[in-house]
């Protein structure tokens, strides 16, 4: 029951989905439980929504200050225009970038900076990224309060 990236998904998979997003610690028994179908059934639905990437992983959700990473803030990059495969790559390594989005509009990119505290945030924004080649510009928006929607 092997699916491809481009199948449909029914209804059984978005509960599947949307049960998994809520816990993903949630054991298949559960799932099959809470959806209304067999455990064998949830056992191949979830195999196949992870073979054909609909799934990608199941992780932890980390409160940050809880974690110690006090300070956060979205920063934006105007970069050149060819410069986009290789600061990828250059900011997947910096280990305060929790997220990474190559957008459209005023900006080329935005990320997710979380550090310990405001001098490790300054690290990140002076040091690192508006010293990168192909960063034309930055703009730093701090985060006072996260609210999670999950």
């Amino acid at each position: 029951m092997e699916g491809h990236a481009t199948d449909p998904l029914d209804d059984v998979d978005r509960r599947i989905i949307a049960e998994l997003t809520r816990d993903g610690r949630m054991s298949v028994s559960v799932v099959a439980e809470t959806v209304h179908i067999s455990r064998a059934h949830a056992y191949a639905r979830i195999s196949k929504l992870t073979s054909s990437g609909v799934l990608t992983k199941f992780t932890a959700l980390v409160d940050p200050v809880k974690a110690g990473l006090k300070s956060s803030a979205y920063v934006t990059l105007k970069v050149s225009q060819h410069a986009w495969r290789e600061l990828r790559e250059e900011l997947r390594a910096i280990p305060e970038v929790e997220h990474i989005a190559l957008v459209g509009g005023d900006f080329d990119v935005i990320l997710l900076v979380r550090a310990a505290d405001n001098q490790g945030l300054r690290r990140v924004v002076f040091d690192q990224l508006q010293s990168m080649a192909g960063v034309l510009d930055t703009q730093t928006f701090l985060i006072f309060e996260d609210v999670d929607n999950r």
